[in-house]
C-alpha cells in the first residue's frame, strides 16, 4: 500500500495535462441513461462496457453533445439530426450539475453553468466569488483556481406494499468531491439505511443493491453503504485507489460479467486511453471470501473472532474501436487466494489462466479461478445500439461441436432502439442465458462472489431472461417506462467434481420462475432529486426461498419514493 501511495503522488505531481477523476456512482441512472441516449444518436461516442463514468468524462460528453448540436444546426441538410427540444433542455439540466468540471481554471459558479445559461439557483452566499449555497446542485460548491470541493446531502425513503404485507426503506447521509491543482481528484459518500425487510440477501434473485445487514437491529434491519477513493490522473489515463461498486458488459437490465450489484470493494484501478481507437481498463481487488481460517482465528475476552481468508481479484478489459460507433473489447479475471497479494497479478495486461499456470501448480488443486469474457457495441446505425457480451468461465471445443454437452458461459444480447419512429421514445430488448456452473468454483475462496454476493448476472447460473421496455420521456425529467420480465432458474449444480460435468444440462427443470409486467414513472426535478411512483405485477412459481417472503407468490406492488443525493 505504501508503494502505491507514492505512485499516486508521482503521478499528481508529474503528470501533465488537464484531466480530473471523481466516479459517478452507477445508481445516477438519470445521467447514465441520458448519455445512453446521444450516443444511440449519434451525438457523442461512448464505451458503455464500463462503468461507472468519472465526472469529466460526463462532462466532457454534455459538452461533445453542445457541439455537435451546434454543428448540426447550422446544417440545412440535415434538419432531423439535432437535438430536439426535450433533449436541449435535459442537456442544460445536467450541465448545471458538471459546472466544477469546467476546464476553466476559476468559474464564478454562482452566476452561471459552464453552458453559458444563467439559471439563478444559488439562494446564499450570492457575492462570494467562489462559493456558493445552490439548490440545483443541492449542496454546498467552492472553487477556484486550485482547490474545487463540493458537499452533498443525501435523503431518502421509499415504501412498499402488495398482497403480503408492506415494507419500508429509508436513508441518509452525506456525499462529497474535490479536484486540487489539476490532476488529484478525491470523494466520499456514506449512505446509512433503515429496512423493514432485508430484499437484498446473496440467495435472492434481486436487481436491489446487496449489502451488509448489521445483526441484532431489533426494528428491522441496518446497513451502511461506504463509497470513496482517490485518483491521480492526467491527459490519457488515471490511476486510483477506490471503493467502488463496478460494472462491466454492455447491458439495460443486469450485467453478465460485473454487474455491481455486490456491496462495494476496495480496488486500485487504471485506466488508459492513448488513441481514440484503444481504451484499456485494468483492477485488481481485495474481495471479502467469508470463508473462516480456522488457524488464524481466535478467543479474546470470551468472545471467539473469525477471521477470512484473503481473496482477490484482478481484471482487465481491451476495448478497439476500428471504427467510428464500433467497440470491440475484450478481457480475462482471475479470483485468487491463500497466498496475500501475488505481484503478478498486478501486471495490467496478463493473461491470467496461463499466468496462473507458472505461477500455482496444476496439480493439487492449487490453481485459481479464471474468467475470459468479450463485448461487442455497435452505434453505427443513428438511433440503434447492439450489442453482444459473453462471459466465459471454461471453454472446450468439444464441447462447442457436441450439441449435447455445454461450455460453462453467459450469453447476454440485446438492442435499443432511440427515437425511432417516434421522438423521445425507446424500445429495449435483451436477452441472458446462463449455462450451469459458470459463476461457481469447487474452491470455496475462489468462486466468484464478494461477501457471498454472485459478482456475476443476478440471475447466477443455469438461467434465462427476456426483458423488453418502452420507455417515454416527454418533458424534460419526466420518465415513464413499461417493461416486461420472463426470469428462469433452473436445478443447482454444485461444483463439486463428483460426477461428469458433460451430463449437465441447461434448465432440464425449472425450479424457479418470475413473470412481471412493470410500470414506472420518475420525475428529477434537481439533479439527483427525483419521486417515483412504481406498480410491478409478479407471478412467481417453483421454489419460493429465491426471494423475500413479501414477493412470493402471485402479487401486485405498489411504490412510491423519493431521493435526494447519491
Amino acid at each position: 500500500m505504501k508503494k502505491t501511495f507514492i505512485l499516486l503522488a508521482f503521478l499528481m505531481v508529474f503528470a501533465p495535462g488537464f484531466s480530473q477523476v471523481v466516479y459517478e456512482d452507477i445508481s445516477n441512472t438519470g445521467i447514465y441513461d441520458f448519455l445512453d441516449e446521444l450516443a444511440n444518436l449519434k451525438f457523442i461516442t461512448l464505451n458503455s462496457a464500463i462503468k461507472p463514468y468519472s465526472r469529466s468524462y460526463i462532462a466532457g460528453k454534455l459538452h461533445d453533445a453542445k457541439s455537435a448540436d451546434a454543428q448540426m444546426s447550422a446544417d440545412p441538410e440535415k434538419p432531423n439530426h439535432r437535438l430536439n427540444n426535450r433533449q436541449r433542455k435535459e442537456l442544460h439540466f445536467y450541465l448545471q450539475d458538471y459546472q466544477l468540471e469546467s476546464p476553466s481554471r476559476v468559474t464564478r459558479y454562482v452566476s452561471r453553468t459552464a453552458d453559458g445559461y444563467d439559471h439563478k439557483l444559488a439562494f446564499l452566499l450570492k457575492n462570494q466569488q467562489n462559493m456558493t449555497v445552490a439548490l440545483n446542485p443541492l449542496g454546498i460548491h467552492y472553487k477556484d483556481s486550485l482547490f474545487t470541493f463540493s458537499v452533498r446531502p443525501i435523503l431518502g425513503v421509499q415504501w412498499m406494499t402488495n398482497e403480503n404485507g408492506s415494507e419500508y426503506h429509508r436513508w441518509w447521509g452525506g456525499s462529497m468531491f474535490g479536484y486540487i491543482g489539476k490532476n488529484f481528484g478525491f470523494y466520499a459518500s456514506l449512505r446509512d439505511n433503515n429496512a423493514s425487510v432485508a430484499i437484498a440477501k446473496p440467495e435472492y434473485f434481486t436487481q436491489e443493491q446487496g449489502a451488509l445487514y448489521k445483526p441484532g437491529s431489533k426494528e428491522g434491519v441496518d446497513f451502511s453503504e461506504m463509497r470513496g477513493g482517490v485518483v491521480a490522473s492526467w491527459n490519457w489515463g488515471s490511476f486510483g485507489l477506490i471503493k467502488e461498486r463496478v460494472e462491466w458488459g454492455n447491458n439495460y437490465h443486469g450485467a453478465t460479467i460485473l454487474s455491481g450489484k455486490t456491496p462495494s470493494f476496495p480496488s486500485i484501478q487504471l485506466h488508459l486511453n492513448p488513441a481514440k481507437w484503444f481504451d484499456f481498463n485494468y483492477i485488481h481487488a481485495w474481495l471479502n471470501s467469508e470463508v473462516v481460517d480456522s488457524n488464524n482465528s481466535y478467543y479474546s475476552g470470551g468472545f471467539y473472532r473469525e477471521v477470512y481468508r484473503n481473496k482477490f481479484l484482478a481484471a482487465n478489459m481491451f476495448t478497439f474501436i476500428p471504427w467510428k460507433g464500433l467497440n470491440l473489447s475484450f478481457g480475462n479475471s482471475i479470483v485468487y487466494s491463500d497466498n496475500g497479494v501475488q505481484p503478478v497479478f498486478l501486471i495490467p495486461f496478463m493473461f491470467f489462466n496461463s499466468v496462473d499456470a507458472t505461477n500455482s501448480s496444476i496439480n493439487n488443486n492449487a490453481g485459481q479461478n479464471s474468467q475470459l469474457f468479450f463485448d461487442v457495441s455497435s452505434r453505427q446505425i443513428r438511433h440503434l445500439h447492439v450489442w453482444v457480451s459473453l462471459f466465459i468461465d471454461e471453454l472446450k471445443i468439444s464441447r462447442v461441436l457436441d450439441p449435447e454437452t455445454l461450455n460453462w458461459t453467459s450469453w447476454k444480447a440485446g438492442f435499443r432502439l432511440n427515437d425511432m419512429p417516434l421522438q423521445n421514445v425507446a424500445l429495449t430488448a435483451e436477452w441472458t442465458k446462463t449455462n450451469p456452473i459458470t459463476y461457481k468454483h469447487y474452491i470455496s475462496t475462489t468462486t466468484f462472489s464478494s461477501n457471498n454476493y454472485c459478482m456475476g448476472h443476478y440471475l447466477r447460473d443455469n438461467s434465462m431472461e427476456i426483458y423488453l421496455a418502452l420507455s417515454w420521456k416527454p418533458l424534460r425529467g419526466i420518465f415513464l417506462n413499461l417493461a416486461y420480465t420472463l426470469a428462469q432458474h433452473g436445478d443447482e449444480y454444485p461444483d463439486d467434481r463428483s460426477y461428469s460435468y458433460d451430463l449437465l444440462r441447461f434448465m432440464k427443470n425449472k425450479i424457479w420462475q418470475n413473470e412481471s409486467l412493470e410500470f414506472t414513472a420518475r420525475y428529477e426535478f434537481i439533479n439527483n432529486g427525483y419521486f417515483y411512483i412504481r406498480y410491478i405485477k409478479s407471478i412467481q412459481e417453483g421454489d419460493m426461498s429465491y426471494q423475500p417472503e413479501i414477493m412470493v407468490g402471485n402479487t401486485n406492488n405498489f411504490n412510491v419514493g423519493i431521493n435526494i443525493g447519491l
